[in-house]
């Protein structure tokens, strides 16, 4: 009898939300400084009736942390969400990082994932309206909406940012975004058929000559061409609505640093500039020998077409795929560039080995065009070895570059697909949810379950001895 009460009295039953789990308190020495570790019956989640302790926490995440009193190996539930299990492990004071390592993949993807949450919050993929607190803590007024002593300009700027920066906010923001993209194409187009030799009108010159008969007559010479000018006048309207866009922009924006950072804004205000740097330049250095070369300037209003990702989450999200993904792109390139080099200088000396008078690699550097072409799987058929060597050399080649090029190209497509599919989640979320309030436990007082104790132990049989315990117990 004596061992058993012993055996008793060194077990202590924890009662986690719900469910009764029995230890040692041995074993919960085993991981000092935790909270398991100290348990008294001081605390105030102590249950003497039931002489258990009480913890309102998930069941199923205790149940691995217990294990890892007993065995020294802490586990991952795959039933609990990642955030979850940290923050069970900070109450109970452990550490994450003890987590097993067959279970460590498991558990770190919430963290990816949350890296990838944080990466589309940043672009303001999000179509929902904010309120008028969140808005006015964004333009910096806040102070102002809570006196709610706003003024008009502080109404009008945050109307004026949205109608021209984020075109799902309304139905007139709508007709902005459509007109914006409308003028980016007309641009666009117009930029590549003035280039087209149907689109453009001669410059005839006409001078005198001196004929055989020591006559003078004149003669026609076309110098060169231009666009037509229906052309210009379509840049023109169209580089008037970007100049408004811009400065619109500009002046609502809530914080100008930014804006001027943002490399779409770079992108639109340098292709802008340039419209009004090449009037400048055919007006005064049109005369100038190779003004023409002037013109190759104006090929950064092509770069307008990275202005859609405003219109677009899905060019956002192929952009976004592609910085994720930097270090496997960079990667490849080194691989393709070292392939170049050893197969453009093994294809060099293998044509050489031979007796062939059509050799096209005359150098290292023309075999590196080759070994370009070729590895990227592209053949011209420019130039071909002609050799045995050559065309062993040229077969290794094409297949190194299969294999190089399909390497990395599964994880770019995973990247761009887990940022999809986080998207189209994101999209699918109610946007208004219940909120939960904290209310702390109340317990009744100490002295009611002690004397719940002394009746049950004692079971005192008259009125007197019943009034004695209570008034002991309440002094």
């Amino acid at each position: 009898m004596n061992l058993l009460n012993m055996d008793a009295e060194n077990r202590v039953v924890l009662n986690v939300g719900g469910i009764r789990h029995e230890t040692y308190k041995a074993t919960l020495k085993k991981i000092p400084a935790t909270r398991l570790s100290r348990l008294t019956e001081a605390l105030a989640n102590y249950d003497p009736v039931l002489n258990e302790y009480f913890f309102d926490r998930h069941p199923g995440v205790f149940a691995q942390v217990l294990n890892y009193y007993r065995t020294g190996k802490l586990h991952y539930p795959t039933d609990v969400c990642g955030p979850l299990f940290e923050e069970e492990l900070e109450f109970w004071g452990l550490d994450a990082n003890q987590v097993e390592p067959c279970c460590w993949m498991t558990y770190t993807q919430h963290r990816d994932t949350q890296e990838t949450l944080a990466v589309l919050d940043r672009l303001d993929l999000d179509t929902e309206k904010p309120t008028d607190e969140e808005v006015a803590r964004k333009f910096g007024f806040e102070e102002d909406y809570l006196k709610g002593t706003v003024s008009w300009w502080q109404h009008l700027k945050p109307q004026m940012w949205s109608l021209f920066d984020e075109p799902y906010s309304s139905n007139a923001a709508k007709i902005i975004g459509v007109i914006s993209v409308f003028f980016i194409c007309v641009s666009i187009i117009s930029f590549c058929l003035k280039t087209h030799p149907d689109m453009r009108v001669p410059v005839i010159r006409n001078y005198s000559v001196t004929t055989a008969n020591q006559t003078q007559s004149w003669a026609l010479d076309k110098v060169q061409t231009n666009a037509h000018i229906a052309f210009f006048y379509i840049e023109c309207v169209c580089n008037a609505w970007f100049t408004l866009e811009i400065l619109v922009r500009f002046i609502s924006s809530p914080n100008k640093c930014e804006f001027v950072k943002s490399s779409v804004n770079i992108i639109d205000y340098i292709a802008t500039m340039s419209f009004y740097i090449d009037l400048i330049l055919q007006k005064y250095a049109s005369h100038v020998e190779n003004a023409d070369i002037l013109e190759f300037f104006s090929i950064i209003r092509i770069m307008r077409l990275f202005k859609l990702t405003r219109h677009s989450s899905g060019l956002k999200i192929l952009i976004q795929t592609f910085r994720a993904s930097a270090k496997e792109l960079t990667l490849l390139v080194f691989f393709l560039v070292l392939g170049i080099v050893i197969f453009a200088s093994l294809v060099y000396y293998a044509e050489r080995i031979q007796t062939n008078p059509h050799n096209d690699f005359n150098s290292i550097p023309l075999g590196l065009w080759w070994a370009l072409v070729t590895m990227t799987t592209v053949g011209y058929g420019d130039m071909a070895p002609k050799t045995y060597v050559g065309m062993f050399v040229g077969a290794l080649c094409a297949l190194a570059g299969v294999l190089t090029i399909a390497l990395p190209v599964p994880v770019i497509v995973s990247n761009f697909a887990m940022y999809y599919s986080h998207t189209q989640a994101r999209a699918k979320l109610p946007k208004k949810r219940r909120r939960v309030i904290n209310v702390e436990p109340t317990r009744p007082p100490l002295r009611n379950y002690i004397t719940s104790i002394n009746f049950q132990n004692s079971k005192p049989t008259n009125e007197v001895s019943i009034k004695q315990t209570t008034t002991a117990l309440q002094l």
